[in-house]
């Protein structure tokens, strides 16, 4: 059990302190490469001077170092190159590795899931659901009955009254007398006058107000 819980955090350092170990590694060599580097420039400006000194003996020898120095910096070349080549690899499988216990630990929280919860229960809980909603639908049909005198009342005689009630409306509108339309306006022709129409005769009440109109504006 321990094994298992202590396990994937010991093979993860160890993944990491190599990872750092080989980083170490590369700029160990980096630094050796860069120090030949420097030794093959100075071989080849000791050779340049011998030759102008007409040694010929020394500059060759020169020269032999300076291949020996390029063998060396070949060799730190690939053997950087197979250090990246472990890096990489090493940090492909801590990705794989990561990845896979992720994805076995999202399995495990489903199956917990799953087993925290099974098809009966479910079933159960929709059951009461449904049962719920039933109880409320008759409660809501309960309270929306009539209770009282409003229950005595026929729902057939109410509706026998309301359609006599739009009969009688429905015969009163036909009753009523058609309003007239308003006369059409007869075209004048051009060149005559229109005829205006013939104020009518005031009645007896209307001159009695015109009169008390003149009194009061005196």
């Amino acid at each position: 059990m321990f094994n298992r819980i202590f396990g994937k955090p010991k093979q993860e350092a160890n993944a990491v302190a190599t990872l750092d170990k080989l980083n170490e590694t590369l700029e160990m060599l980096e630094k050796k490469e860069n120090l030949l580097l420097k030794k093959v420039a100075a071989e080849v400006e000791k050779a340049k001077e011998f030759t102008r000194a007409k040694n010929k003996r020394a500059a060759i020898q020169c020269l032999k170092r300076k291949r020996l120095y390029e063998q060396q910096i070949e060799q730190l070349g690939n053997f950087q190159l197979r250090i990246h080549d472990q890096m990489i690899m090493l940090e492909g499988a801590k990705a794989t590795t990561e990845t896979v216990d992720a994805l076995r630990s999202g399995a495990s929280a489903m199956k917990a899931i799953q087993n925290a919860m099974n098809i009966d229960d479910v079933d159960k809980t929709m059951d009461e659901i449904n049962e719920q909603t039933e109880n409320m639908k008759q409660i809501q049909e309960a309270l929306a009955t009539p209770i009282g005198a409003a229950a005595d009342f026929d729902e057939d005689e109410l509706e026998a009254e309301l359609e006599e009630l739009e009969g009688a409306e429905l015969e009163e509108q036909l009753l009523q007398p058609a309003t007239m339309a308003p006369a059409a306006t007869v075209p004048t022709p051009a060149g005559t006058q229109p005829i205006r129409p013939t104020p009518q005769k005031q009645t007896a009440e209307e001159d009695e107000l015109a009169a008390l109109q003149a009194e009061m504006a005196l």
